[in-house]
């Protein structure tokens, strides 16, 4: 969605994060929305070879981000996907309930990628602001 909103659609880049879902590779680990999101600031400011030189605004977007992800996810217990989603990806069974009962945590993974989506877009819309005046004389 991020790709879409910016113009800038790269169907590898979504394949290469397929499987941060489960909190990367379903170990429930560091929950796939964070890492998402960091991939989609990555995407717009860090370098694609090293002879090139990373954007600092690559650091400092992916450090709010963090943080405000952080202050989303605390209510459930942490960043890790475990915590959030309350399943064992490697359970058919659970990962079968968690789909298809509506009072699985599903719902509140869904509200998470709506809100981290939501403050992305805010701080990418602050940092492009903030460039525009940087750029007038």
């Amino acid at each position: 969605m991020g790709q879409e909103k910016l113009n800038m659609v790269d169907h590898s880049a979504v394949k290469a994060v397929g499987a941060y879902g489960g909190g990367i590779a379903s170990s429930g680990s560091v929950c796939g929305i964070l890492l998402g999101g960091v991939a989609m600031i990555s995407s717009m400011y860090s370098r694609g070879s090293l002879d090139e030189q990373e954007n600092p605004r690559l650091w400092a977007l992916s450090s709010k981000f963090l943080k405000k992800f952080e202050d989303l996810a605390e209510p459930y217990g942490g960043m890790n996907c475990r915590d959030i989603a309350g399943v064992d990806w490697k359970n058919r069974d659970a990962v079968k309930e968690y789909y298809s009962k509506p009072e699985s945590n599903r719902k509140i993974c869904i509200k998470l990628v709506g809100e981290a989506a939501s403050i992305l877009g805010e701080l990418l819309e602050q940092e492009e602001a903030g460039n525009r005046e940087e750029k007038q004389p």
